[in-house]
């Protein structure tokens, strides 16, 4: 913070008005503080995370699901996947399907890489019984590829959701 001293102007009466015969002081002498405060702009930049989310925003603007061509979301947390047809113009969730299924899970006992793939596979199945032959947005939710999604990704590239 700056400080600046500027004296205060004086005036005598009689340098003001010439009629007055006796000259005094106006003001008093006196020094006043001005405080200046300077302005800063920060920017704070994006993440790479807040980047692909405020991308992912951006994009389910154009692509709205429809019941004959939902929208595929998928959700990847750190140990389990998530996915959902999603039909945005009646607000319905067509199929979900996830990793932490009992049915998926049980039958034998697998690990998540393999119930990632049991997933895209049951949702092939929902598709067929849904007559759904193409999605219109593939929505990854911003979250790159891991095994678990690439697991996923091929059970359903094979049914022909994913380009080539």
């Amino acid at each position: 913070m700056a400080v600046a001293n500027f004296p205060a102007l004086q005036f005598k009466t009689c340098d003001i008005f010439r009629s007055t015969p006796k000259c005094f002081k106006l003001l008093p002498l006196q020094k006043t503080n001005l405080f200046v405060k300077t302005f800063v702009v920060e920017a704070k930049a994006n993440t790479r995370t807040d980047s692909a989310k405020i991308r992912n925003r951006r994009m389910l603007k154009k692509f709205n699901g429809t019941p004959r061509r939902p929208r595929l979301s998928v959700f990847c947390s750190e140990k389990q996947l998530y996915a959902m047809l999603v039909d945005d113009k009646n607000k319905k969730c067509l199929f979900y399907g996830s990793t932490l299924q009992k049915s998926i899970r049980d039958d034998p006992t697998c690990t998540t890489i393999d119930a990632a793939k049991r997933v895209g596979e049951e949702l092939v199945k929902a598709c067929i019984d849904l007559n759904i032959n193409e999605i219109s947005y593939y929505d990854r939710n911003g979250f790159a590829r891991g095994e678990r999604m690439q697991a996923f990704e091929i059970a359903i590239s094979n049914y022909g959701f994913l380009p080539t």
